[in-house]
């Protein structure tokens, strides 16, 4: 078993190395963007966070307002200006910020294009684009893509080497004990990043759902007074700063930067990926030409059956809550019955029993 995991190592270790050797001006270049990318999303985060942040502050005043201010804690300043400072020197050629580890991904990226034409990658790309639009959507899921080929090389090459080293000292038992738990460690880290994705898509999905009744009925209530769709539209878009509201943003800047309804509202359909939303954005463009009144009807049909949706939903979430309440309180009823039938056992076996 030594004898193995330390040729598996090498080989992986061997692999690695070589395919840092291969690196070229490319990958540096597509790697430097992504990492552009992917500080552009987190500082949008941390504004985000802030903008929250600032709305519950301003409803406290006085003493409350400063020990609020304390428990929340002060703004992002600085680590946003540490992201677009790293940006800066990203731009200007400056790559000690990048992740070497990341590196051998890209290298496979290039060398083997059928990954980018693999389900793996399809499933990634859709993921992407339901959550950041289809705007650099292709170099996000290449850097996902060069995380997941990169880590589980060296990850492993390591594991087995600790692991072997360990064995190598007389520890066998310990030696496969860090051998195999490592392993598994580095390959359930690597599904967790794939699987980051697909959760982050299904929370936002969820978000989007329970946002669209007061959206729906926000519009409705705006059109059928008197207000032109493209008003009512901006207006509700920029109430609040939730998930489905932050789309509409999106998608009334296209429509104000003269991008057809079309397009704009497509692009909507496919950043929100529900059924209601897609409803909503076909029937705006079917009935562009109909007049308020009819698109006032349509908005107040699809409010009755958000509400009645929403209902529906949260009666099943409840259902399922309820579900799997059942197995803590399972297993707490079986600790608690260990715990009574220890003592009595004890007391059994002391009388001879």
């Amino acid at each position: 078993m030594l004898i193995i995991a330390l040729i598996f190592s090498t080989v992986l270790a061997i692999v690695w190395i070589g395919l840092i050797v291969l690196i070229n001006r490319d990958d540096w270049m597509a790697a430097a963007y992504n990492k552009v990318l992917e500080n552009l999303t987190e500082i949008d985060k941390l504004r985000l966070k802030d903008a929250v942040n600032n709305e519950k502050l301003a409803q406290y005043h006085g003493p409350s307002a400063a020990l609020m201010k304390i428990l929340i804690g002060g703004g992002s300043e600085k680590e946003i200006s540490k992201l677009e400072r790293q940006n800066v020197l990203l731009q200007e050629g400056n790559l000690k910020s990048i992740n070497l580890l990341v590196m051998p991904g890209y290298v496979l990226l290039r060398k083997f294009e059928n990954i980018a034409k693999s389900s793996l990658h399809r499933t990634i790309l859709t993921r992407y684009v339901e959550l950041y639009g289809k705007k650099s959507v292709k170099n996000r899921t290449d850097l996902l893509l060069a995380k997941l080929l990169s880590y589980p090389i060296i990850g492993i090459a390591v594991s087995l080497a600790l692991g072997s080293l360990i064995m190598g000292t007389g520890s066998t038992t310990t030696g496969l004990i860090v051998l195999s738990v490592g392993t598994l460690l580095v390959l359930v880290l690597v599904y967790g990043l794939y699987d980051e994705v697909g959760d982050l898509a299904n929370k936002r999905r969820e978000a989007i759902m329970r946002q669209f009744p007061a959206v729906v009925s926000k519009l409705a209530l705006l059109v059928t007074s008197g207000m032109i769709m493209d008003k009512a539209w901006k207006e509700t878009a920029y109430s609040q700063g939730t998930e489905l509201y932050n789309e509409m943003r999106k998608t009334s800047k296209e429509l104000d930067n003269l991008v057809s309804p079309e397009v704009a509202f497509s692009g909507f359909i496919n950043r929100c990926n529900t059924k209601e939303t897609a409803k909503l954005a076909s029937a705006l463009m079917q009935n562009l030409s109909k007049g308020n009144a009819e698109i006032g009807r349509l908005l107040k049909e699809m409010a009755r059956e958000a509400w009645l949706e929403r209902r529906h939903t949260a009666k099943r979430d409840s259902e399922k809550a309820n579900s799997k309440l059942m197995i803590p309180t399972m297993l707490l009823f079986i600790t608690i019955l260990i715990m009574l039938l220890i003592p009595i056992a004890m007391d059994f076996s002391g009388f001879g029993f």
